[in-house]
């Protein structure tokens, strides 16, 4: 005799189902938030201003999550999206019939793109090209999400109705918004850091003009001289080591290396060196 198989019984969803994500949108929705705003427009009260900013203060960070990667701190983005939650609460006006999540987004959205565009620059660029750089990059995002791979340059150019050069330059001019600490990590074996690569000031530049109008002034000298002084102040040769590639005795070398330096004084004196000297 076959035994019916038993299948599980779907209970039906409560409201204590609904996702944590989405309440924030419906306590957004309260009834009495029409009054709580009429009230607040009308007597300025702070703390019912606290009370509201408390209730949709997800909105606002759902609104700063959009940004996140981008460069910026997650904190620095909070904060912003706060200021511009903040902003929306105080001039919400409820008698014109618009709900205000509807009213807050574009407003906490502009606020952080604001912040993109005005403290998110190493090298700050024309305004008009850094807003060109946010559309490029909204319409990037958007497109990887809905072809699932980055797209090109003449895409997003598409997409935009601008030209591929217009998209290059957004992309070669988002490159000044990267900032990196000198003390970043390479992150190779060692502990070497960003600052590793930055090179410090030779403090030989200082003496290129004299050391070229000393190699002029050695270049007059007799051929003898002149390779006894390369091979003492060049290659730091001894005296006795110059005799002997030479073939003079070390006497010999130290009268001709005074010779030289004596004649190599007298023209520095000549063109002005003896502050060198």
């Amino acid at each position: 005799m076959e035994t019916a198989t038993a299948h599980p019984v779907r209970r039906a969803r409560r409201p204590d189902d609904v996702a944590p994500a989405v309440q924030p949108a419906r306590r957004a929705r309260r009834p009495d938030d029409t009054a709580r705003f009429s009230a607040y427009c009308r007597d300025r009260d702070r703390r019912l201003r606290d009370e509201l900013f408390a209730d949709y203060l997800p909105l606002a960070e759902s609104c700063a999550r959009r940004y996140r990667r981008r460069g910026e701190p997650d904190d620095d983005l909070m904060q912003v999206a706060g200021l511009g939650l903040l902003k929306a609460i105080e001039r919400y006006d409820p008698a014109r019939g618009t709900c205000f999540s509807s009213y807050a987004v574009p407003t906490i959205v502009g606020e952080i793109q604001r912040h993109f565009r005005d403290h998110g620059w190493t090298v700050r660029p024309p305004r008009g090209l850094q807003e060109e750089v946010l559309r490029t990059e909204r319409e990037r995002v958007n497109l990887i999400t809905r072809l699932g791979r980055e797209p090109t340059a003449v895409e997003v150019a598409a997409g935009l109705g601008i030209s591929v050069e217009d998209v290059l330059e957004a992309r070669e001019a988002a490159r000044a918004r990267g900032r990196t600490s000198p003390d970043a990590p390479l992150g190779g074996e060692d502990d070497a850091t960003v600052g590793d690569l930055v090179g410090d000031v030779d403090i030989g530049f200082a003496n290129i003009d004299t050391a070229l109008m000393a190699a002029s002034l050695v270049a007059t000298l007799p051929e003898r001289e002149r390779v006894i002084v390369n091979l003492r102040f060049h290659h730091e040769m001894t005296q006795q080591e110059i005799g002997k590639r030479i073939g003079c005795s070390q006497m010999q070398v130290s009268r001709m290396l005074r010779t030289a330096l004596t004649r190599l004084h007298a023209q520095a004196l000549d063109a002005g060196l003896t502050a060198a000297a």
